[in-house]
């Protein structure tokens, strides 16, 4: 039959979800009342809502985030930390993406830094930026392993070409001169070119020392190309003696990560 024949065209043109709404179309008899452009309009709608539905996921997949599940809105506001409401809303924007430029988000353990950079990082998705998390441990893991299998350069490629990149534990062990030489690599080519959110336990004064200080020329270059123009926000509570990790808040197994 000519229906089933088209099904199968669309089928074989990977335009699964238009076949089935054609398939229902035409199972169902009144369809036959609607005009034939109305009807080949559902099914494109339907085709293109099938796609980009498809998309959102492998993107969100692909950026294996530690905390698929965050959300922007659902960041307590109310729980005594200090938080600027204006600025995270206008970052859930992702606007910072499309200008090249980074976050740092900065706290003690447990404070939420990890949550918010990933809820930056669904937002991020929700836009179709293509994202990358990562635990710095792990990136320099990589990038050291991939050096001595003489995979470098391919594995730099995977952690360059995300819009946006989210670097966890970010300088949470001072970094040893190879290690500096490779991050040093990685930041010179996202620079101007993509975005990166920073989380970390120590706010950016702190940064140049764990980075080798003096004793180090690449701790200058590094920080030159990823301090400009980025926005802050520091994680703290407005009662220093109430301070306490969002696990502890929610009632939560304080052994979790964050």
């Amino acid at each position: 039959m000519i229906n089933q024949s088209t099904i199968d065209k669309l089928i074989e043109m990977r335009l699964t979800a238009m076949s089935d709404a054609f398939r229902n179309q035409m199972n169902d008899p009144k369809m036959k009342d609607i005009p034939f452009e109305d009807r080949f309009g559902m099914l494109v709608d339907i085709e293109y809502s099938s796609r980009k539905n498809n998309r959102l996921k492998r993107l969100i997949r692909n950026a294996e985030l530690d905390q698929s599940g965050a959300s922007i809105i659902e960041i307590d506001h109310a729980s005594g930390r200090k938080l600027n409401k204006a600025l995270i809303t206008r970052l859930a924007s992702c606007e910072y993406i499309t200008e090249y430029r980074n976050i740092f988000i900065t706290g003690a353990t447990g404070s939420g830094k990890t949550y918010m950079a990933c809820a930056f990082g669904m937002e991020a998705c929700k836009q179709y930026y293509t994202v990358k998390y990562v635990r710095l441990p792990e990136l320099l893991l990589d990038l050291e392993v991939a050096r001595n299998e003489g995979t470098f350069q391919r594995a730099l490629a995977k952690y360059t070409k995300p819009l946006l990149l989210i670097i966890d534990e970010w300088l949470l062990m001072k970094l040893t001169e190879t290690e500096c030489k490779d991050l040093f690599e990685l930041i010179h080519k996202r620079r101007k070119k993509s975005s990166t959110i920073f989380c970390s336990q120590f706010r950016q004064d702190g940064w140049y020392e764990r980075l080798g200080g003096d004793d180090n020329p690449l701790a200058d270059a590094i920080l030159d190309r990823i301090v400009h123009d980025a926005y802050k926000i520091n994680i703290e509570y407005i009662d220093p003696s109430k301070d306490m990790s969002m696990r502890e808040v929610f009632g939560l197994d304080k052994s979790q990560s964050e």
